[in-house]
Formats: C-alpha cells, sequence, structure tokens
C-alpha cells in the first residue's frame, strides 16, 4: 500500500467502515449493475480501501468532501447514509452522489468539483468558518491547468483546503503518463502539501466489464 501524507495533518476521528465492508458495498451495486436494475452508468472502486479508510481518519465530520465519478467510498467514509447514496445510483446518479449533512458534493464532470470547492474553502475563510475543505482528484486530473491554478490560489490565500491525488495511472482507458509523455506516476515533489497514493482497480473505467460499452 504506497501513500503519502504530510506529517502536519493530525488524526480527527475514528472510521467506522473496515476495507471488507467497503468491498461488500460496491460488490453488490455490481451485481445490481449486472442484472440490469441500474440504468445509468456506474464507476466502481476496489483495490484502495486501505488508503482511504487511512485518510478519512483526518477528515473532521463537519468537513466539506468534494469527489468525482467515482465517489462511493469516499461518501460511505465520510458519513454519507448508504441508503441516500443507493438511492443516486438507483436513479441513475452514480456518478453525482451529494448530501447536505455531512458536507459532500461530487461531480462527473473532469475537474468540475475543484473550483466549487475552491469557493467553499474561500467562503469558509471570509466567515471565519473552521471547517476544512477536502478534493479528491484523479491523477489524470491533476495533471491540468484547473488543478494547478486551483491549488495555488488556496495555498496563496492560505484556504484551508486538502488535495489528494488518487493514481491509477489512467485517464479512462489510456495511461496518464503516455498521454502526456511524462514520467509514470504524478509527481508529487512539486505539491509537497498534497495526499498522494497509488492503486490499481479490478473494476474498468466505468460498469463491471460485463456488459458491452458504447
Amino acid at each position: 500500500m504506497y501513500i503519502r501524507i504530510p506529517k502536519s495533518l493530525k488524526v480527527k476521528r475514528i472510521v467506522n467502515y473496515t476495507p471488507q465492508e467497503l468491498k461488500n458495498f460496491e460488490t453488490k451495486i455490481a451485481k445490481n449493475y449486472n442484472d440490469a436494475l441500474i440504468k445509468g452508468p456506474i464507476h466502481l472502486s476496489h483495490g484502495n480501501e486501505k488508503q482511504l479508510i487511512k485518510i478519512f481518519k483526518y477528515i473532521d465530520k463537519n468537513d466539506w468532501v468534494f469527489s468525482s465519478w467515482r465517489n462511493h467510498y469516499h461518501a460511505l467514509l465520510h458519513g454519507v447514509n448508504p441508503n441516500l447514496i443507493k438511492k443516486f445510483i438507483f436513479e441513475g446518479k452514480s456518478m453525482s452522489v451529494s448530501s447536505k449533512n455531512p458536507n459532500f458534493f461530487s461531480s462527473s464532470i473532469v475537474t468540475g468539483i475543484l473550483p466549487i470547492a475552491l469557493g467553499v474553502a474561500k467562503s469558509n475563510t471570509l466567515k471565519k468558518n473552521k471547517r476544512a475543505v477536502w478534493c479528491f482528484v484523479g491523477d489524470m486530473t491533476a495533471e491540468t491547468g484547473i488543478f494547478n491554478e486551483v491549488y495555488k490560489y488556496s495555498k496563496n490565500f492560505k484556504l484551508k483546503m486538502n488535495f489528494i491525488v488518487e493514481d491509477n495511472n489512467l485517464s479512462t482507458n489510456t495511461p496518464t503518463h503516455k498521454a502526456w509523455n511524462k514520467s509514470k506516476y504524478f509527481d508529487h515533489k512539486k505539491y509537497p502539501d498534497v495526499i498522494y497514493y497509488r492503486y490499481k482497480n479490478i473494476y474498468p473505467h466505468h460498469g463491471t466489464g460485463k456488459w458491452v460499452l458504447f
């Protein structure tokens, strides 16, 4: 398990999920999808349970968490009701699970959460709200200009915003390092306070690998 967490972060809570419980949730969703009970696309996780459980120990239950299309684990670990997550999934909204309590927002748009998360972090600072913002992005998103701009702005203005790069070295089905003609993995040395981990998913970009996708 490769994971890099800055030493400045402090543990804030106990996580109530085990790796197997997270896997069981996704396995059931995969079965429902294969049984044609879910009409919309799904993006399943596997292989990053231990890393995420460790990361969420540093995230306060009152903080904001922003995620992308592969958000089930993040939502569960932040305390979103599993039944609400399933409701989104069965309504074809797996890629946009959101909640007001706890504060959780996700988007299927690449880099879509970054400016929104930045706005929330800026608002928290102006209102002197101590809630932090946590932004989960993939390794391809971390190569974009928007990521660099949002990261730079948040650091220059000392906003309470944390970035987590989840690196499976893939952008859909294309190896990220080939798309950018770069070294194989995200260069986290350029972003010393970014939480970073690598993993390999058994599921394809979306779906379960059992259906023909167009």
